[in-house]
């Protein structure tokens, strides 16, 4: 019952490996007529419906067993493979584009039944993403415009469809509601953090005119010379820096033009910025209130260090666990590694 979940997780793969084994002989079979028209109709519906789910394994098989199947359009736009995986925004099926030659360059300049040019396909607003928060939906939104935007030449841009509008224009349009809900989901994030910020600053503040102990005659603090208020003063001192720097970077954000190209790098980064100066603040203050503790009660209590860290990392924790997994994808999305890029070496064509 311990490895119960181990079971699972292999039996899972085996299912995935026999069903790539049960796909491939499929292919192989269905190879085998020579009217192009009949094997167009057996690859071409599980072709598309594979793209449109992202089911990698299935698209790169046909693939392999007819090369030509990158060709096939169909169903109620007449879109090909590419232009599919750019609608639904399934990068691992797009990725494919990089393992083909010069074919690549033909076939990314073939359109739709209304003329719209793959550029414009990727201007059309894509599902729903499992990203939190509007603005980082935007974000990916204009990383597949621009991805898509490598891809063809400089004169797709000025194409117009059969409504008569550009790529830019399609984008816009399409995205118009999806910029006001990420600029109202910016202004309420950084408003919020602002505050802790701010109350953050204002305690160090305080406590930096108000060492533990006191001073004495001389303003001189009495525990100058304990090691422990080293540690006090240096964690006040680089808590009020960053809470500072992180009050500015949440006060810059409701301030910006929300422009659609803001959202590609400007705001996520801003953003981050805030909530890592934001942590380290909050770190750094429950350091020297651990500190301030510790010299005031050492010489009376000489076990209370070790209860005094351990309850000062809860709040530390938690505010870790409850926005780690934002901060890694404003991280991610923003300075990581594209999710666009050569995934196989072996070519396709």
């Amino acid at each position: 019952m311990r490895f119960k979940f181990l079971q699972h997780i292999y039996n899972t793969k085996l299912m995935h490996e026999q069903t790539c084994k049960i796909v491939k002989i499929l292919c192989e079979a269905a190879i085998e007529p020579d009217d192009s028209l009949v094997v167009k109709g057996v690859f071409g519906p599980p072709m598309r419906t594979a793209t449109m789910m992202g089911t990698l394994e299935l698209v790169t098989e046909i693939i392999r067993v007819y090369p030509f199947s990158v060709w096939f359009c169909g169903g109620d736009t007449e879109c090909n493979v590419f232009h599919l995986a750019v609608l639904h925004r399934k990068e691992n099926i797009f990725n494919l584009i990089y393992q083909m030659n010069m074919e690549k360059n033909y076939i990314m300049q073939l359109g739709d039944k209304n003329d719209n040019n793959i550029l414009h396909l990727a201007g059309m607003l894509g599902p729903s993403n499992k990203i939190a928060g509007a603005a980082l939906q935007m974000q990916w939104e204009l990383q597949w415009f621009k991805e898509v935007e490598k891809h063809v030449t400089p004169s797709f841009k000025w194409r117009r469809n059969s409504d008569k509008k550009l790529p830019s224009e399609v984008f816009t349009e399409n995205h118009k509601e999806l910029v006001k809900e990420g600029q109202q989901w910016m202004k309420n994030t950084a408003t919020s953090y602002t505050v802790v910020a701010a109350l953050v600053a204002t305690f160090v503040f305080t406590a930096a005119f108000t060492p533990p102990g006191g001073n004495d005659s001389e303003g001189i603090p009495n525990f100058l010379n304990e090691p422990a208020f080293m540690i006090y003063a240096i964690s006040d001192a680089l808590s009020l820096f960053t809470s500072s720097t992180s009050m500015l970077m949440f006060l810059s954000i409701p301030t910006s033009r929300y422009s659609e190209e803001d959202f590609l790098k400007a705001l996520p980064m801003r953003l981050s910025i805030g909530l890592i100066t934001l942590f380290i603040s909050i770190a750094s203050m429950l350091l020297a209130f651990c500190a301030a503790l510790y010299l005031m009660l050492v010489h009376r209590v000489k076990w209370i260090a070790a209860p005094i860290v351990l309850l000062a990392c809860i709040p530390v924790t938690f505010f870790a666990l409850l926005q780690f997994p934002l901060l890694l994808e404003l991280v991610f999305s923003t300075f990581g590694p594209s999710i666009f890029g050569r995934t196989r070496k072996v070519k396709i064509w």
